[in-house]
């Protein structure tokens, strides 16, 4: 690629910006656009602060959606090793993967993240924590992790946002990719739709990053424009969210326990995900009022509770290949129990075959700290499968950490990961499409900030390579 020809980037999360972000760093003085749907960052705020409650905000939830994606909303966790992240180090490979999260993680410093590392300052302490994860059957995971904030990733991706400004890149904001433009099988750039106008960008290169929230869009368009992919892994499970003195020691040491286990009857993979330190649980929604639930764990602010996602995978073969509809389906359900809020339930108000009451809620240690969430019964929408596979798997966890198994801890659901769609691209980023490349969550092969940051580095020195 010279420096006279042109790149689109639909999707201002962590791939798009981290692509954008490396092109100038490498160089290329080529008109950048950056296209995203939501607001800029600086101007992105959640109004449940305010009101107490989801305001179901419209065109976009502003959790999930503008500069820097969910990221910005996130607990801003970066995990620092290959084996976290999703399945880029099988496309690329292991070294590459891991000497670029060492790069990508040096430039989030350069803008401000922590210099402090958690998980790497007892290891005699997580030697023991792994101990008792093999004897439960479990495999524990430990990854060091750099931790930014919620409200300090936001300032780390505004300053992010006014350097890629400053050097040149386009951003639109407010403007939702409706459609590719193909001509045969050569992508020629996308449509894009700003209110009511309809126009077209045309681009020599053009990378799709739209993050789990553009998933089930890219998956239509590949069915549409025959767009080489396959039907991969959705998670469905449930947030968790007990006392910070039961999570006390993994907290410490750790800070996040990622922990793996395929409980018996059926044996899929269940793990943890996304754990919150003094954190708290929230709501995100996504497009036709889908209520989903998250965490998030600040820098300064803290709660008396952790919460954890706890994740039951779903491979699905013929004739069925339409595994986001199906998550969406079951989030739809459990909305509709909650009338359209989260469901929270007592897990041993489960194992009792009872809801949970309100009242039952407000006289517990464990006071949830998403209020607005409704006292319910999860186990009515959630899967027999995964249903029965999450609990077995707290049980698991309950030898690991005593207590996270209590009477009292509560299950929020739903908590989809729609990253199932994978685009087919071989090392270079290329797709059977020519001049079109998909990264990040929406592309199936990355789950988080950290990998898809990396994803956007490798996309740009591919893009450079020849320059």
């Amino acid at each position: 690629m010279n420096n006279k020809e042109t790149v689109l980037i639909v999707g201002a999360g962590p791939a798009g910006i981290f692509t954008a972000l490396e092109l100038r760093r490498r160089g290329f003085t080529g008109p950048i656009t950056l296209c995203e749907k939501g607001n800029s960052v600086e101007t992105r705020s959640c109004p449940k602060a305010k009101t107490g409650k989801c305001m179901n905000c419209q065109p976009n939830c502003h959790i999930t959606t503008g500069f820097s994606g969910a990221g910005a909303f996130s607990d801003g966790k970066l995990s620092l090793s290959y084996e976290v992240g999703g399945d880029l180090p099988q496309l690329v490979g292991e070294n590459l993967v891991q000497d670029t999260i060492a790069y990508a993680d040096r430039i989030y410093l350069e803008f401000g993240a922590d210099t402090h590392i958690e998980g790497v300052s007892d290891p005699e302490k997580v030697r023991d924590i792994r101990l008792r994860a093999i004897q439960a059957g479990l495999k524990l995971v430990d990854c060091p992790i750099r931790h930014m904030g919620t409200e300090k990733a936001q300032n780390i991706y505004y300053g992010i946002e006014q350097w890629l400004i400053e050097n040149g890149v386009e951003i639109l904001f407010r403007h939702e990719c409706v459609d590719l433009i193909l001509d045969g099988e050569r992508c020629l750039g996308a449509v894009v739709r700003n209110r009511d106008r309809e126009f077209e960008i045309r681009a020599d290169h053009t990378v799709v990053a739209t993050g789990r929230r553009g998933a089930d869009w890219l998956e239509k368009l590949c069915a549409e424009h025959g767009i080489a992919h396959q039907p991969g892994t959705v998670d469905i499970g449930v947030r968790v969210e007990v006392r910070n003195e039961v999570m006390e020691t993994v907290n410490e040491v750790l800070y996040e326990s990622k922990l793996i286990g395929y409980p018996e009857p059926f044996r899929n993979k269940v793990r943890t995900f996304c754990q919150n330190p003094g954190g708290f649980v929230a709501q995100e929604n996504y497009d036709d009022g889908l209520a989903v639930v998250n965490g998030h764990s600040f820098k300064e602010k803290k709660s008396e509770n952790t919460n954890l996602a706890i994740l039951c995978s779903h491979n699905f073969s013929v004739p069925f290949n339409q595994p986001i509809a199906y998550a969406q389906k079951v989030g739809e359900l459990t909305n509709m129990l909650g009338n359209g809020q989260i469901l929270v339930q007592r897990f041993g108000d489960i194992l009792n075959g009872k809801r949970t009451w309100d009242k039952e809620l407000a006289r517990s240690n464990v006071r949830p700290t998403l209020p607005d969430a409704v006292a319910g019964d999860i186990t009515a929408a959630m899967p027999y499968r995964a249903m029965l596979n999450i609990l077995n798997f707290i049980k698991a966890v309950d030898m690991v950490v005593p207590g996270f198994a209590a009477y009292e801890t509560l299950l929020y659901s739903p908590d989809l990961k729609f990253y199932s769609n994978r685009i087919r691209m071989d090392e270079h980023f290329t797709t059977n499409i020519a001049n079109l490349h998909c990264l990040g969550d929406s592309s199936g092969w990355t789950r988080g900030l950290m990998m898809s940051s990396v994803m956007g580095v490798l996309m740009a020195r591919e893009l450079t390579r020849e320059q």
